[in-house]
């Protein structure tokens, strides 16, 4: 590749998307050979995923479906679309930086403010937008008004929050509805704002003791976590009761390594771990070295004071289920 080619690529000026597939395929082949991190290579998908979302808010010319309209996101995209709007660097990525060059470069792909500001005034526009599309436009608002409670500005929080509490109809629902996906992802949103008790009413009311929910709880962190592999263009994954298709291994890996300590979103974790174990009562014995320090995990969280009474129950289960099959 010439030098021109690859500044095009750092600088954003020649998207790495718009390459022809077998060449981009080559690339993603070569980079390993020529000493790249190859733990990296895979985030190739979620940083060209975050750039369409981007794109779709900033360049009025970009035509089609709303990316956001037609794939279900995962962490990784999401942490990668943090990562430009607010300067998170998503966990994975930690200590992996680019070592500093000669030369001006940028340190992380964050955007301008005015940049930011643009996309975040389209993601509201497309929240309302979606609203008049009816049940074809569920996803797309869904995920673009998850994504809002991202803009840490404090008027964008209070229009965040006055949009999210207008689907107070949706997080009112008792058990498993059509619009169940909806309203995890408003009250996961809310606990962000600072208001985790719709969360919790959420687990309550929503989630605990309803096998479909529960069900689609754990095929939502499948896909979320990496457990599900392949990509989902809607939320009619969730559904499946058999929970098929997606690593239980994978899955708990993957809730001990992301797991949130603020409240609400702590005892998201703490269900959903319980369901796991339940659901797959072999999963302690075949997650090896995980389990000592998932254990110390449970061990602090139960010592703490940040749990509601439902999370203490189930993690105390959890830790009963470990020491049994130690």
């Amino acid at each position: 590749m010439d030098v021109e080619t690859l500044q095009g690529w750092e600088s954003g000026r020649r998207p790495l998307a718009n390459m022809r597939a077998g060449a981009l395929l080559e690339l993603r082949r070569r980079l390993p050979v020529l000493g790249a991190d190859v733990a990296l290579v895979p985030w190739l998908d979620a940083a060209m995923d975050a750039d369409r979302v981007i794109a779709a808010a900033l360049d009025s010319e970009v035509g089609g479906p709303h990316p956001l309209a037609g794939w279900v996101h995962t962490q990784d995209t999401a942490h990668m679309l943090a990562w430009a709007l607010n300067g998170t660097v998503p966990s994975a990525l930690v200590g992996r930086l680019p070592r500093p060059r000669r030369g001006p470069g940028a340190v992380a792909p964050q955007l301008a403010a005015a940049d930011r500001a643009v996309f975040f005034d389209h993601l509201r526009g497309t929240t309302e937008v979606a609203v008049r599309q009816g049940d074809g436009g569920m996803l797309l608002h869904r995920q673009a008004l998850y994504l809002a409670s991202y803009d840490p500005g404090p008027d964008a929080a209070t229009w965040t929050a006055q949009a999210l509490h207008r689907r107070r109809d949706v997080v009112a629902r008792r058990g498993w509805s059509p619009h169940w996906a909806e309203a995890r992802s408003t009250v996961t949103a809310l606990a962000r704002l600072g208001d985790p008790q719709p969360l919790l009413d959420f687990i309550d009311r929503a989630l605990a003791d309803d096998d479909t929910a529960e069900a689609a709880n754990l095929n939502y962190w499948a896909l979320w976590l990496g457990a599900l592999p392949l990509p989902q263009p809607n939320d009619a994954f969730m559904r499946n009761r058999d929970l098929s298709g997606w690593d239980p291994v994978t899955l708990l890996r993957g809730l001990a390594r992301s797991l949130h300590l603020a409240p609400g979103f702590v005892d998201l974790y703490a269900h959903s771990l319980w369901a796991l174990l339940t659901a797959f009562p072999w999963l302690t014995q075949a997650a090896g070295p995980l389990v000592g320090p998932l254990r110390e995990q449970v061990d602090q969280l139960l010592d703490g004071a940040a749990l509601s009474v439902r999370s203490r129950r189930e993690l105390a289960h959890v830790h009963y289920v470990f020491d049994q099959n130690r």
